[in-house]
């Protein structure tokens, strides 16, 4: 998923609770009574619908206060049944795939959810078709049957990464008669069947959860109540980390922050897991735009130095990236290393000579404030503009939904991004990045390159995709439609009062709030 980018709440005595329709009940905060867990990162939450996001802000809300057919555990890559009991493909073709729901399941509300509201969920996401949603998930789906308690999906094409799919919050249940069909929910309301239930909602500052009593799944029921807080940059992160008005703390400290992490820190426990987070370069292809020509994004190839940007900006907390899909996922391949080695403006300089292009190009380059984007950014400039090839023109966008809408309008020729898989599979770093109408809103459409993607989607035996996800990165580092440049693990910071931080984010695209307590 997209990595987005974003007055401190306790909450005292009693919270209320819902447990049935029109029934409440009076909760306590926490068995100890310590007030709820304040939890603080820069990301942001772009909608509280489903059909209307597809960003890690949006979707680690998403994980609590929703619930999925299938979902992933901590410390596992295979999807189980969460909503459902169990889910399966009918056949050999791994083009239908049934899942049975559970029976006792129910809407925070008190409504039991059935079998309707799951394929309302999921068409509605294809019928908004968002520009900033998760439609691109659903590239092989054809429709969905409800009958009983049994969901059948039926798909264009053999996907043997469905199962992944529907573990998403792309897959969240909705109560159908809370949420327009055809249109996104405006309000600030959430009718789930998580962990957790929201309360308090403040757009780009906070959100209150309290424990759902009513949640029957996979995973644990919640422990303590937490409130969310969305700070605009890792700066403010950090200040709030050192006043101690947040007890975690989880994307993104500052990179100085997270280089100087050491065990014998007092009062900081923290947590490294899942290095597969990736940051890109996007271009926008479609004709008019500066970067539109391939020669002119393979010249920028030819001239990033990803080690300066990684030791310097990011003070090597991140590593270099040479491919779509990041080292530690199985296909991964290094073509952009393969064909660019290292920096070099004579080539960079040849490859624009020889396709007759003058120099130097002047091209707009995008990006959303946040942590270090912003000297990333002028390191991209400059390492461009000191070949005298290219003259760059950057413009910060403060706001995260306005960066969403401004790259899926093509106001820029370029912009920085980064992506969180939803699950570990190389097929979450190709097709909803380089497919054919994908997440990036950048023009790019090859048939090469969806040929492959289809093909990859067709082995159950994920290993027998390698060879094939290998030629999908050598073409896409031919065509140039992206341009990685590092891969990073994810930190979580907590004090040493709260117990289960290392639970909470394990690269899986899953936001374990729940497993959260104090001790």
């Amino acid at each position: 998923m997209l990595r987005s980018v974003r007055s401190k709440i306790i909450a005292a005595g009693l919270v209320l609770g819902t447990v049935g329709a029109g029934a409440w009940v009076l909760l306590p905060d926490d068995a100890a009574g310590h007030g709820a867990i304040t939890v603080g990162t820069t990301d942001s939450v772009s909608s509280l619908d489903p059909a209307g996001a597809y960003d890690a802000g949006s979707w680690a809300l998403y994980s609590n206060v929703y619930q999925s057919l299938l979902t992933i555990k901590a410390g596992s890559d295979v999807p189980v049944p969460d909503a459902a009991t169990a889910c399966k493909f009918i056949g050999a073709k791994l083009t239908t795939y049934q899942c049975e729901l559970r029976t006792d399941v129910k809407f925070a509300n008190g409504r039991t959810i059935t079998a309707e509201d799951v394929k309302f969920s999921i068409d509605r996401i294809k019928a908004i078709n968002s520009k900033q949603g998760p439609a691109p998930l659903f590239n092989t789906l054809e429709s969905v049957k409800a009958e009983g308690r049994t969901v059948t999906f039926n798909l264009s094409a053999r996907d043997a990464t469905f199962p992944f799919k529907i573990a998403t919050g792309a897959a969240a249940i909705v109560d159908k008669d809370k949420y327009p069909a055809k249109g996104l929910r405006e309000d600030d309301k959430v009718d789930g069947s998580g962990p957790y239930v929201l309360g308090a909602y403040k757009d780009g500052a906070s959100a209150e959860l309290k424990p759902n009593p009513a949640y029957k799944g996979a995973v644990k029921s919640a422990k303590a109540p937490v409130t969310v807080k969305y700070f605009k940059d890792s700066d403010s992160l950090n200040a709030a980390w050192k006043d101690k008005g947040i007890q975690v703390a989880h994307r993104d400290m500052p990179p100085e922050v997270l280089a100087a992490l050491n065990p014998s820190l007092k009062d900081t426990r923290y947590q490294e897991s899942g290095g597969t987070e990736t940051r890109s370069m996007v271009f926008n292809v479609r004709p008019g735009s500066a970067t539109a020509k391939q020669p002119v994004r393979q010249a920028i190839a030819a001239l990033l130095d990803r080690s300066k940007i990684a030791g310097d900006t990011y003070k090597g907390t991140v590593t270099p990236l040479y491919s779509t899909v990041p080292a530690g996922i199985a296909g991964h391949s290094t073509p952009f290393f393969d064909t660019y080695p290292s920096p070099n403006a004579a080539t960079a300089k040849k490859i624009l000579k020889d396709a007759d292009i003058p120099t130097p190009i002047s091209f707009k380059l995008g990006f959303n404030v946040r942590g270090a984007n912003v000297p990333e950014a002028a390191e991209i400039k400059k390492q461009l503009e000191s070949s005298g090839l290219f003259q760059v023109q950057t413009e910060a966008v403060p706001v995260w939904e306005d960066f969403q809408r401004d790259y899926a309008a093509g106001k820029f020729d370029a912009y920085t991004i980064g992506w969180i898989p939803d699950f570990p599979d190389a097929d979450n770093f190709t097709a909803p990045l380089v497919g054919a109408d994908s997440s990036m809103n950048n023009g790019f459409a090859d048939k090469t390159v969806g040929d492959l993607i289809t093909r990859t989607q067709s082995f159950s035996n994920r290993s027998e995709a390698a060879n094939d996800f290998r030629e999908l990165q050598r073409v896409v580092s031919q065509q140039i439609p992206m341009l990685p440049i590092w891969q990073k693990k994810d930190y979580v910071l907590s004090r040493e009062a709260v117990t289960g931080a290392q639970y909470l984010s394990d690269g899986t695209g899953v936001w374990r709030l729940w497993e959260l307590n104090w001790l």
